[in-house]
C-alpha cells in the first residue's frame, strides 16, 4: 500500500514542490504539492485533499486556509504543519536539511537496508 503525501504551501513554486521532489523516492511513498493561493501554480483542490493521507503544511496560516476553504474537509487525510518559513529558493540545501528533520516523522518508517 502506497502512503500518499501532499506538500502544501502558499504558491507552490518554492518549499512545496522542493518536499515534493525531496521525498518522492522514499520508498511506500507517493508525493504531489499544491499551494492554497489563488496564484498558486498547482492549486489544492478537492481532488487532491481526498486523495492524500496526509497533508503537510509549511505554516499554520496554510492550515487555516485549507481548514476554511474546504468545509466540509473533502477526505480521511490529517493535517500536520511543519513550520517552514517562506525564505528559501527551490532545493535550496537549507530548507532541504529542514525538510529532513522534520517530514520523516510523519511518514512510514524506512525499511532496514
Amino acid at each position: 500500500m502506497t502512503f500518499k503525501v501532499l506538500f502544501v504551501c502558499g504558491k507552490n513554486r518554492l518549499r512545496s514542490p522542493t518536499a515534493e521532489q525531496v521525498f518522492a523516492d522514499w520508498p511506500g511513498v507517493e508525493t504531489a504539492s499544491a499551494g492554497i493561493g489563488a496564484d498558486a501554480d498547482t492549486p489544492v483542490t478537492p481532488d487532491l485533499l481526498a486523495w492524500a493521507d496526509i497533508v503537510l503544511v509549511m505554516e499554520r496560516r496554510h492550515r487555516s486556509r485549507l481548514s476554511a476553504r474546504f468545509r466540509p474537509w473533502p477526505g480521511r487525510a490529517r493535517v500536520a504543519c511543519l513550520d517552514i518559513p517562506d525564505r528559501f529558493d527551490f532545493m535550496a540545501p537549507a530548507l532541504v536539511a529542514l525538510l529532513m528533520a522534520k517530514v520523516p516523522r510523519h511518514l512510514p518508517a524506512r525499511p532496514a537496508t
